[in-house]
């Protein structure tokens, strides 16, 4: 048997490495848009729910007439799953250029994209998610033909092993990423499922020259001693912490993004911290298991009710803990009992019986596929964070409490009110994030919890706990210096990133189509919170508001434009921020910009490393780059780019280049008295894209498979951080 923990172990850790990279692959390939995330995701459990279901069938069915060791069809079940490393990144590849060849010349609208997408998706990962869900019946069939296999539990072994294996997975991923990027990743985790499918061959081998080994392959799967036949309530609670613990998951990164960030660490954390306490959870049931008959009591789903709600207390502002401790403390107790739960429920129900502990898993798998969907597309959007966790407890409280009474100790009684007391408490005297901006606006939908507050010029835009940006005069300058050095005047011009709107205020001043492509559709509808006069523009026939991806909206544009403004949220640092800076997406860019045309690229923060990467990946497509500092200090660039030399103009050329509305726009806030000057203190800002570099010469240009500026953990640990993020020349 401590072959199929180790065999395990590795698979899940390979599991989820390929979850994580093929998300971001599909990603890239057809859009970073919530409804997209979903999809993948969805199909991904589908695929191990499938798989699984199907295995159990197949064993229950066929299982007497097999001629080939079980143990050996879990190896070939491994093989598959590393050849996936190599076939998926070619699928997707393959499917997007299938897409784009499909729309090209037409308008395709967004549900019919996410239609073929979605159906392309399926086509891919489904296949290969099977295999790695029909390994539990599988590896169960097998372990019933070992002597001391204990197949009554072997779920919950096996269970044990794979989550233990998805943490280290979930720890490890981001390193390997930055070290080698996605693709070589997913080489890395290929060879460790080859390693299990040799493996497997030698034990096989060894276990072949066992006369009782080779008998039991040709038995019929018979219930082990001991099986009772059970009712369907295990099936339902499966089916629950399935759609429970996957919907808040969900709602978690909402909640503790203001603290934590969006980076891809942070949500490695909460992913770490969720699988570690299932495993301590399922450690605890296997030990419990071995003196204790398998039951639940109505004390156990009170407490899984309130552990629910401790993220609202660990999420509370007035309450000083560390960041860090913050998400450990309110997701491990609740993840503790649900990885205590789950092996439990699936032994209890199955038996031992590959063919019912296929069922099993593959109905938690479907609860998993739900509890996203509805917690991103219904809960969120309409109750917020708050109460979203409240209906999710909601079924635990009712089994706690409408669940059988009989013969029911005082003490337990006395324990549950108690508990239900502490839940309704915290539900209640809780404050998260956005008590901050009570005076504010507050705006829900399926892709984030916007905010809009502030008076004056003191105004922010708040998109789930991270600020966004401010009323300033760069945002002006984005499209102000950008339209005045086109060759021509400006026809058009795209701007990639809404933000509180003040890029496309000032390009409207141009008196030129503008299109405004954003990804989250509550942000454009604060434009009149933060400029009161920005109403006539919305509704002017040249204003083009687009909700959607910026990359998946040029992939099914065929428009060209004079110039293109891209401002990526901040920080650099971003989860998926990488997509609108690489290489690949500058390409994408040009198939879409007019001969003469401009691009500009607003580069925040970020140390040395993550501005060569940038400024690198730009130069790579653009033979002609300038590079200017911000009208202020803060700590950004603006790039420039074009196919063709960017005209060297005075600051006194530029300005006659600009309509009257224009330049009243570009002075509203200064910095400067004339526009002249304005353009003159750009101009004595200019650096050398050869400067920038140089002060980071080994580091490669950005790509879509080496994200630099995600993935920095082990840069900031094996070099001098403070020297590598030294002002600027």
């Amino acid at each position: 048997m401590i072959w199929f923990s180790i065999f395990f172990f590795l698979s899940g850790l390979c599991s989820i490495v390929y979850e994580l990279v093929w998300l971001r692959l599909s990603m890239a390939k057809f859009g970073v848009t919530t409804g997209l995330v979903s999809i993948v995701l969805s199909v991904f459990m589908a695929g191990l729910g499938g798989g699984s279901w199907l295995a159990g069938v197949l064993v229950r069915r066929h299982g007497d007439r097999l001629r080939i060791s079980p143990l050996r069809i879990y190896g070939l079940l491994e093989l598959l799953i590393g050849i996936s490393a190599l076939a998926v990144p070619v699928e997707l590849a393959f499917g997007s250029r299938l897409l784009e060849r499909m729309t090209a010349g037409s308008s395709v609208s967004s549900a019919t994209f996410y239609l073929w997408s979605g159906a392309w998706l399926a086509l891919t990962l489904v296949p290969w998610c099977a295999c790695m869900g029909a390994t539990i019946p599988v590896a169960m069939f097998a372990i019933r033909n070992y002597p001391k296999g204990e197949p009554q539990r072997s779920f919950s072994r096996l269970y044990l092993a794979n989550v233990i294996g998805a943490v280290a997975g979930a720890g490890v991923a981001p390193a390997l990423i930055e070290l080698y990027g996605f693709r070589h990743t997913l080489y890395v985790c290929a060879v460790l499922n080859f390693l299990i499918f040799f493996s497997v061959l030698i034990v096989s081998t060894a276990r072949a020259h066992d006369a009782t080994a080779a008998m039991a392959v040709v038995c019929p799967p018979q219930h082990p001693a001991g099986y009772i036949e059970r009712d369907n309530s295990a099936l339902l609670l499966l089916f629950t912490t399935g759609l429970t613990s996957l919907a808040m998951e969900v709602v978690w990164i909402r909640m503790f993004t203001f603290y934590i960030g969006p980076l891809v660490y942070s949500f490695a954390l909460i992913l770490v911290a969720y699988l570690a306490a299932t495993f301590i959870g399922s450690k605890i049931y296997r030990i419990w298991s071995r003196r204790h008959r398998e039951h639940e009591s109505r004390l156990l789903w009170v407490s899984l009710a309130f552990l629910g709600l401790l993220p609202l207390l660990t999420a509370d502002m007035r309450l000083p803990i560390y960041r860090i401790l913050r998400v450990i403390l309110g997701v491990a107790p609740f993840a503790g009992i649900i990885g205590f739960l789950t092996p439990m429920l699936v032994d209890r129900w199955s038996s031992g019986d590959p063919d019912r502990a296929g069922r099993a898993y593959a109905v938690n798998v479907f609860g998993c596929i739900l509890g996203p969907l509805l917690a991103g597309f219904v809960l969120l959007p309409w109750v917020g964070e708050h109460t979203s966790m409240l209906l999710l407890v909601l079924p635990w409280f009712g089994m706690g409490i409408l669940g059988n009474r009989k013969n029911l100790p005082a003490r337990q009684i006395a324990a549950t009110a108690a508990l239900l007391i502490a839940a309704l408490t915290l539900f209640f005297f809780t404050k998260d994030y956005e008590s901050l901006y009570s005076d504010g606006v507050i705006l829900r939908d399926s892709t984030a919890t916007v905010i809009a507050a502030g008076d004056g010029m003191d105004k922010d835009l708040i998109v789930n706990g991270i600020s966004m940006t401010a009323l300033t005069p760069i945002t002006k300058m984005m499209a102000h210096f950008t339209l005045a050095h086109l060759q021509q005047p400006p026809r058009n011009v795209l701007i990639i990133c809404f933000g509180m709107g003040t890029t496309f205020r000032s390009a409207m001043s141009w008196g030129i189509p503008v299109t405004v492509v954003d990804l989250v559709p509550s942000v454009p509808k604060l434009f009149t919170y933060f400029h009161p006069d920005g109403g006539p523009l919305l509704s002017s026939p040249r204003a083009h508001i687009v909700v959607d991806d910026g990359r998946r909206f040029l992939d099914r544009s065929r428009e060209k434009f004079d110039a293109v403004i891209i401002d990526p949220p901040p920080p650099i640092e971003a989860a998926g921020s990488s997509l609108l800076y690489s290489r690949e997406f500058y390409s994408l860019v040009k198939e879409h910009l007019s001969p003469d045309g401009i691009v500009q690229q607003w580069v925040f923060g970020g140390d040395h490393a993550d501005r060569a990467a940038a400024t690198r990946a730009l130069m790579d497509v653009f033979p002609y780059i300038r590079v200017y500092q911000p009208l202020d200090t803060t700590p950004g660039l603006h790039l420039l780019a074009s196919m063709r030399p960017i005209p060297d103009r005075t600051a006194k050329g530029l300005v006659a280049h600009m309509p009257a509305a224009a330049v009243v726009d570009m002075m509203e806030w200064g910095p400067a008295t004339t526009p002249e000057e304005e353009f003159e203190l750009m101009f004595s800002r200019e650096i050398s894209p050869t400067d920038l570099i140089a002060l980071s010469p080994k580091t490669p240009a950005l790509q879509d498979d080496r994200p630099i500026n995600e993935y920095d953990r082990l840069r900031w640990v094996l070099l001098d951080h403070v020297a590598a993020s030294r002002a600027l020349p």
